[in-house]
C-alpha cells in the first residue's frame, strides 16, 4: 500500500504562495489601521501588539509572534476582513484587539460568521466609549533624561489618535547655547532604542522643538518656582517629573505652585504619596490626588505577575532577585559613590546592591505585606533586566500548569498589557529591547515542584516602564481608551 506525499518542490511552492498571500494582506492592512487611528482614534492590536504605523513586514512579524503566543493559526484574511468592517462603521475611541476577538469567536463555538459575530461585539464600543475631550490634555516633562526622552517618543507617537493629549513643554536646567541642539540629537538617536521614527526640528531663537509637527516649548528653569506655564498657553497640565530630585509631598508639591500645573506624576518610588502600578492598583485612586508615584521599573515588572499568582495560587512567602542593567547613577570607572559598591565601574563588574522593589510590591498588593524579601545585582548591560521570583505558593501546581496560567493571562485578561510571555528557547536580554509590556515571563525557565516555584520575568526597565507611566497618565487624566474586547 503506497502513500502519496508532497515533494520538497511542492512544499516550497506552497510555502512561498502562502507568504505572498499574507504579504499582500499585510500591505492592505496598513492603510486600514492607519485610517482607523487617524479618523476614529481606534488602535488595532494583535494580542497586545499595536498594528498602527507598522510596515507590512512588521505586521507579518507581529502576526507570527501572535500565532506562537496563541498556539494556534491566526488567519490574516480574517484580520483584514474585520478591519474592513470596522472602517465601514463609526466607532468610539478604543483599543481593539483583533487577536482576542478571533480567539473569543473560536471559543464561542458559534456557526455565526466571524464578521457578523464581531459586528455585534463592536457595537459595545459605541455604548462605552467616552467622548473626545474638548481640548487635548497638556503634558509637561520635567527633566529629559533616559525616561523623559522615551516618554516623549511615546507621547508624540500617540498624538495622531484623536488629539487626547499633547506634549507641550520640556523643563531643563539652564544650559549652554548649543544645549537645545544636543538635546534634540539625543531624542533623535539612541544607542539602545535606535533612531526616532520621525522628524525633530530645532528653533533655537524661541527655544522650541518641533517633533513630528508638534510644537514643544523648552523651558529653562532652576526649579518649579521659576516657571509660569500659562505664559506658554499651558493650563491644567500633568507634570511628569522624571528627575527623581523630589520624592515626597513637600518636594513634589513645589510643582503645583507653578501656574498652569495641576497634577504631578513621579517616575520613581514616592514617599507619603500613592504608589501606583497601572493595571494592578490604580483603583485606589479617588480622582482627587494631585501627587502620584508610578513606582519603579522593577516594581512595575514584578507586581503584575505576583498579583496574578496571588490570585490563582496564593503566595505564602518569597524572595525576589533582580538582575538589573546598570544605570546613570553608577560610575563608568571606579570612583567615589555614596552607596556601597556602586562606585565600581558599571561596564566592568557585577555589583551586588539593594532594591526596595519587594517592599514596594506590598504597597500595591497589601496581601503581600511581610511576605517578600529582595536583593539586586547590577550587571554590565545597558538595558533590559530580569527578576527571579522564588516563591512558596499556597496551592501545589506544576510547571506546565503555571506556564499555561501565564499564557492565558497574556492572551486575554485585564493584565494582558502588563504581562507577556516568551516561548523562544533562545531568548536573551537584547531581544526584549522595546517591549511595551511591564514584564515578560520566560516559560522555558519556569521551575515548579509542588508549592515551590521559580519564575523568570524579563523587563525593559526603560521603555516598558515608560509605557506604564503613560498608561497611568492616561488613567489619571481620564483619557484612557476603551479596551475591547473587555
Amino acid at each position: 500500500m503506497s502513500s502519496v506525499s508532497s515533494s520538497p518542490a511542492d512544499h516550497s511552492a506552497e510555502s512561498l504562495r502562502r507568504w505572498k498571500r499574507n504579504e499582500a494582506l499585510a500591505e492592505a492592512i496598513v492603510p486600514l489601521t492607519g485610517a482607523l487611528y487617524r479618523d476614529q482614534a481606534v488602535v488595532c492590536e494583535l494580542f497586545g501588539r499595536s498594528l498602527v504605523g507598522k510596515t507590512p513586514t512588521g505586521i507579518l512579524q507581529i502576526h507570527a509572534e501572535a500565532q506562537r503566543k496563541a498556539g494556534a493559526d491566526i488567519d490574516l484574511q480574517a484580520v483584514h476582513d474585520l478591519l474592513v468592517r470596522m472602517n465601514a462603521r463609526a466607532l468610539g475611541r478604543a483599543r481593539v484587539d483583533l487577536g482576542r476577538l478571533l480567539r473569543r469567536h473560536a471559543q464561542a463555538g458559534t456557526d455565526e460568521g466571524l464578521v457578523a459575530w464581531a459586528d455585534a461585539q463592536l457595537a459595545a464600543i459605541d455604548r462605552t466609549a467616552a467622548p473626545m475631550p474638548d481640548k487635548p490634555l497638556d503634558v509637561v516633562l520635567y527633566g529629559f533624561g533616559r525616561i523623559g526622552r522615551l516618554i516623549a517618543r511615546i507621547l508624540i507617537g500617540k498624538t495622531g489618535g484623536g488629539d487626547k493629549y499633547r506634549l507641550r513643554a520640556i523643563v531643563l536646567r539652564p544650559g549652554k547655547k548649543e544645549d537645545l541642539v544636543r538635546r534634540a540629537s539625543l531624542l533623535e538617536r539612541d544607542s539602545v532604542h535606535g533612531p526616532f521614527e520621525g522628524t525633530v526640528e530645532v528653533d533655537v531663537e524661541r527655544d522650541l522643538l518641533i517633533i513630528n509637527g508638534n510644537v514643544v516649548q523648552v523651558i529653562y528653569a532652576a526649579g518649579p518656582a521659576d516657571i509660569d506655564y500659562t505664559v506658554h498657553g499651558i493650563e491644567n497640565a500633568v507634570v511628569i517629573d522624571n528627575t527623581g530630585k523630589w520624592r515626597d509631598e513637600a518636594g513634589l508639591g513645589l510643582h503645583l505652585e507653578a501656574p498652569g500645573a495641576s497634577r504631578v506624576i513621579l517616575t520613581a518610588p514616592g514617599k507619603g504619596i500613592p504608589n501606583v502600578v497601572y493595571g494592578v492598583n490604580e483603583g485606589v485612586l479617588t480622582g482627587d490626588e494631585r501627587l502620584i508615584s508610578a513606582a519603579s521599573c522593577t516594581t512595575n515588572a514584578i507586581v503584575p505577575p505576583l498579583a496574578s499568582l496571588e490570585q490563582a495560587f496564593g503566595i505564602v512567602h518569597g524572595h525576589v532577585e533582580t538582575v538589573h542593567a546598570y544605570t546613570n547613577d553608577q560610575n563608568l570607572i571606579d570612583n567615589f559613590h555614596k552607596k556601597d559598591r556602586r562606585g565600581r565601574g558599571a561596564p566592568l563588574n557585577m555589583v551586588i546592591t539593594s532594591t526596595g522593589a519587594a517592599k514596594a510590591a506590598a504597597l500595591a498588593l497589601p496581601s503581600l505585606e511581610g511576605k517578600l524579601t529582595g536583593s539586586a545585582i547590577r550587571v554590565p548591560t545597558p538595558n533590559v533586566s530580569l527578576a527571579i521570583l522564588n516563591l512558596q505558593l499556597g496551592t501545589p501546581t506544576t510547571t506546565e500548569a503555571l506556564n499555561a496560567h501565564f499564557r492565558d493571562v497574556a492572551l486575554d485578561s485585564p493584565l494582558a498589557h502588563q504581562i507577556d510571555v516568551t516561548t523562544s528557547p533562545e531568548i536573551v536580554s537584547s531581544d526584549l529591547v522595546g517591549t511595551s509590556h511591564a514584564s515578560v515571563v520566560d516559560v522555558h525557565a519556569t521551575i515548579v515542584r509542588g508549592t515551590t516555584a521559580t519564575v523568570y520575568v524579563w523587563y525593559d526597565n526603560e521603555f516598558g516602564y515608560s509605557c506604564q507611566v503613560v498608561r497611568l497618565m492616561q488613567h489619571l487624566a481620564g483619557v484612557s481608551p476603551v479596551r475591547f474586547p473587555s
